[in-house]
């Protein structure tokens, strides 16, 4: 008799492993289409200037969480479940490797050192504010549990900034140097945003002194030189390999295999290494748009690009789609015990932090590298754009989402009143930022540059410009149809001439 309870225990336990399999293949479905969703809507109000794909994202996965919501009669309103690990293992190397692999590599370089005074200097400055005011702040307004860790936490946490609104209105052929400030300084800032949090992470609180900071200072700057170095390394040693073996004159898959999975390479050994995998990353992506991009086959060189491009932009769509179910998620508002009051004035404080600790650094570091830099015209940081450059680090976005489940949620999970508090706090925070901050972002650039906004001038000349390199010189001999088939020709030959 026991003989045959075994079988049909396993048969129990195969039939619920089915449906739970069958559960998640159900849910990922669904999220693919919401997914698709997000790209069809983005696609359709693409010329809309006041919106962006993150805006649409979040807008998008609020209406779905709010019709999920419905459906379950408020039992639930994610399709997928949040996975800090997910994030930080499947979706962020993308789209740091991508930024490293598209920046331009001029404009970067020229103004380096102006973006790591912002980027790095500038960050400890945010921290040191927002860390130091929520922990006075918070008390007064009689919200309290947070350790001494946890508010230095929440100083890398609110320090990391998401600049994609600004950078969709900016253009860089207009303002090159303000573009390359404002794209070189929040890949920076991610970066060095995590590393920092990593640190604060291993700090032992208990043994806290004066020379503590100077500790984590150095732990840092060791994290920053090492991960760079690595990056840098990895970089040049897959172009050698692709220079040297030629993958090309066999297949050009081989090529663009071997260029993903060194990327990707590089991020986990220095994840394995208890490094900055996102530095890393980032800096093997510039090498190899210089060097291995270029050893490549012409076939290569466009798919790479474009798939790149394409993973990033997946990566960040399903996070900003997550990010605004998860304002609805039920749970973590049922657990938060604080007063509606209490918490309107933690959104505030930290807005104010925000605000605030941006400031202090941008205007102060931007008369600092005025100082340093050459005395052009062209090389000055004007008070116009620093306005913009202030403005376009307000946004919060995935990786401050991101971090905030790492410190204070378990698999997207928390049943601590103030954890619970802390996570729907970074919530509210990152969809005010990126949803008012990002919809005024373009009437200020309009208010602050005002010639910004007479672009469609020069579009027109970029398109003539496109359509005179397609077009040889006029031929009297050939008929207009033979100019035109010459002309078809070369585009489909030279299709990177519509980059």
């Amino acid at each position: 008799m026991a003989l045959d309870l075994f079988p049909l225990a396993g048969m129990v336990f195969d039939d619920n492993a089915a449906a739970a399999d069958r559960g998640r293949v159900v849910s990922v479905s669904m999220f693919v289409a919401v997914l698709c969703l997000c790209m069809v809507v983005g696609h359709l109000l693409e010329e809309n200037r006041w919106t962006n794909e993150s805006i649409t994202a979040i807008v998008i996965g609020c209406i779905v969480g709010t019709i999920i919501l419905v459906v379950s009669k408020g039992k639930n309103s994610h399709i997928v479940r949040f996975d800090q690990e997910l994030f930080f293992m499947y979706l962020l190397p993308p789209i740091i490797f991508n930024a490293g692999f598209q920046v331009k590599k001029k404009q970067f370089f020229h103004n380096f050192l102006t973006i790591l005074l912002f980027g790095v200097v500038g960050i400890f400055i945010s921290f040191v504010i927002i860390s130091a005011g929520s922990w006075k702040l918070f008390p007064k307004i009689g919200f309290t549990g947070l350790s001494i860790q946890e508010y230095l936490a929440l100083g890398a946490i609110f320090s990391s900034t998401d600049t994609v609104c600004a950078l969709q209105v900016l253009h860089q052929d207009e303002t090159p140097r303000l573009y390359s400030l404002v794209f070189g300084e929040g890949v920076v800032n991610d970066a060095t945003s995590i590393v920092l949090f990593n640190t604060i992470q291993k700090l032992d609180v208990s043994k806290l002194e004066g020379w503590a900071v100077l500790h984590v200072f150095g732990d840092f700057l060791y994290l920053f030189s090492t991960s760079t170095i690595l990056g840098i390394a990895i970089g040049l040693l897959t172009s050698y390999a692709l220079r040297a073996l030629y993958f090309g004159r066999h297949s050009t898959d081989r090529e663009i295999a071997l260029m993903v999975l060194m990327a990707y390479l590089s991020y986990m050994m220095a994840e394995l290494s208890q490094l900055s995998g996102i530095l890393t990353v980032f800096f093997c992506g510039i090498v190899m748009s210089h060097y291995a991009w270029h050893n490549v086959t012409e076939n290569s060189r466009i798919t790479t690009r474009h798939i790149f491009a394409t993973m990033s932009f997946i990566a960040e769509t399903f996070i900003f789609l997550y990010v605004g179910m998860d304002a609805l998620d039920i749970e973590k508002w049922k657990a938060m015990k604080t007063s509606l009051k209490t918490c309107f004035g933690i959104y505030g404080v930290i807005i104010f932090l925000v605000l605030l600790g941006r400031a202090a650094f941008v205007f102060p570091l931007s008369i600092l590298s005025n100082y340093i830099s050459s005395h052009s015209e062209t090389s000055l940081i004007t008070l116009r754009h620093q306005v913009v450059i202030w403005w376009a680090g307000l946004m919060r976005g995935a990786v401050s989402i991101a971090l905030a489940f790492s410190q204070f949620a378990h698999s997207g999970v928390t049943w601590d009143p103030v954890y619970a508090t802390m996570i729907t706090s970074t919530i509210v925070v990152v969809l005010f930022s990126t949803l008012v901050f990002g919809i005024l972002t373009k009437p200020l650039i309009n208010v602050v540059l005002p010639h910004h906004v007479h672009h469609s001038s020069d579009q027109q000349a970029k398109t003539d410009d496109i359509t005179l390199s397609l077009i040889p010189p006029e031929d009297p001999a050939e008929s207009g149809l033979q100019q035109a088939r010459r002309s078809l020709s070369r585009l489909l030959a030279r299709p990177e001439l519509i980059d």
